[in-house]
């Protein structure tokens, strides 16, 4: 029984270096194949803020500049925000907002989310997310593509463009817009 011991320890130790060798290798293969695909060269985020609600609970108004400096469209499907349950792209026109499900960037051109007119909503806060913080932001194009890029986080100092306004059907989102 000693010597099968003997002979089996050498062999299992060099089972250990070879496994060992390969646990060393696979996180580099695995991270090439899991990694985020690349955004859409010549698109970028500019001027992105985060406004806090006056009331806790109700959602934050994100607003920014998107500028499409490349030679082929973009069509921005989704945003998501870190600190934030789920966040939606809203247009208010006519004084009436309205969910928007997809916005097309042009091939050089900019497309503003500002106060009373394209922005995004950001729901369920996080309480980390505060005045003078930073948050991120993350835009998912319609291919897949992503762009992240930060939001100052800044407190309401008055109207927004969207107090008293309709927020048609089942955008009922609270009183703090």
């Amino acid at each position: 029984m000693v010597r099968a011991r003997l002979i089996l320890a050498p062999a299992l130790l060099g089972l250990s270096a070879l496994s060992l060798g390969a646990c060393q290798q696979q996180p580099a293969e695995t991270a090439d194949a899991t990694a985020a695909p690349e955004a859409k060269p010549g698109l970028a985020v500019t001027d992105g803020r985060l406004i806090l609600p006056v009331v806790g609970g109700n959602p934050a108004g994100i607003y920014f500049t998107l500028t499409n400096t490349g030679d082929k469209p973009g069509t921005l499907a989704a945003v998501s925000i870190d600190g934030a349950a789920k966040a939606e792209m809203h247009e208010t026109k006519g004084g009436t907002m309205s969910p928007v499900p997809q916005i097309e960037v042009p091939a050089g051109g900019t497309v503003k989310f500002e106060p009373g007119a394209l922005h995004v909503m950001a729901f369920d806060l996080d309480a980390k997310l505060v005045a003078g913080g930073m948050a991120e932001m993350t835009l998912t194009f319609v291919d897949g593509d992503k762009l992240s890029a930060p939001l100052k986080i800044e407190s309401r100092t008055g109207g927004d463009g969207m107090a008293g306004m309709d927020h048609g059907e089942g955008m009922d989102h609270g009183s703090g817009h």
